[in-house]
């Protein structure tokens, strides 16, 4: 998969949220977003993701144009902000619900995912009940249970332990290896460091530098 941003700048009113952002995307690489609340991180990772379209600029996915040619990029995860589950049904029959949309995974792929995060697919605990980690947790496990090629995760390790971010570590490296693009933002630098191949800086909506990591 590669994706290319092309010039893209978003208009919310009078407020310039993105400012002529450029940047291209590879398969296999993990991508770290860094920079302030305000910077217009969630929001370029949100119009990645198709759900808020560019007031000037083009997105490309593999050659097609995002919101043109199709509405959300294929085969894709993500975790933008706080996860939204029904609170009244359990993480397992979140997932369930989520996952019949597209069916393309039965019920041990859930299983399997909830375990990956720390959860466990027989507890009947509702989503009302969990606690922030918790929830986290499930978004997180929403994200990557149908085995995307692209992943998308906005201050993924939010509300976590140290052990659940170990983990979490762990599922990236191993999505990476299987040849996933993966886009991440994080406040803290040393985990974006620890992770990404390459990270953008951001800053006041505009791609301020981009740097090369040493693993």
């Amino acid at each position: 998969m590669q994706i290319k941003v092309e010039n893209v700048t978003k208009k919310i009113g009078q407020a310039m949220v993105l400012n002529q952002i450029n940047m291209e995307l590879e398969s296999g690489t993990i991508y770290g977003l860094k920079g302030k609340n305000g910077s217009g991180k969630t929001m370029l990772m949100r119009m990645v993701c198709g759900l808020i379209l560019p007031t000037h600029g083009r997105i490309m996915i593999d050659g097609k144009i995002l919101g043109k040619d199709f509405s959300f990029p294929p085969n894709a995860g993500a975790l933008i902000e706080t996860p939204g589950f029904l609170g009244g049904y359990s993480g397992f029959d979140n997932l369930k619900m989520l996952t019949d949309i597209q069916q393309k995974v039965d019920d041990t792929a859930i299983a399997e995912a909830l375990r990956k995060v720390g959860l466990d697919p027989e507890e009947k605990k509702k989503y009302k009940k969990y606690s922030l980690g918790m929830k986290q947790k499930l978004g997180i496990a929403a994200a990557i249970v149908e085995d995307p090629e692209l992943i998308v995760l906005d201050e993924p390790t939010n509300a976590l332990d140290e052990g659940s971010v170990e983990r979490l570590r762990k599922i990236l490296l191993e999505f990476k290896e299987k040849g996933a693009l993966i886009l991440l933002s994080s406040h803290d630098t040393e985990e974006l460091k620890y992770l990404s191949d390459v990270i953008f800086y951001m800053e006041n909506g505009c791609l301020k530098e981009i740097k090369e990591t040493v693993s």
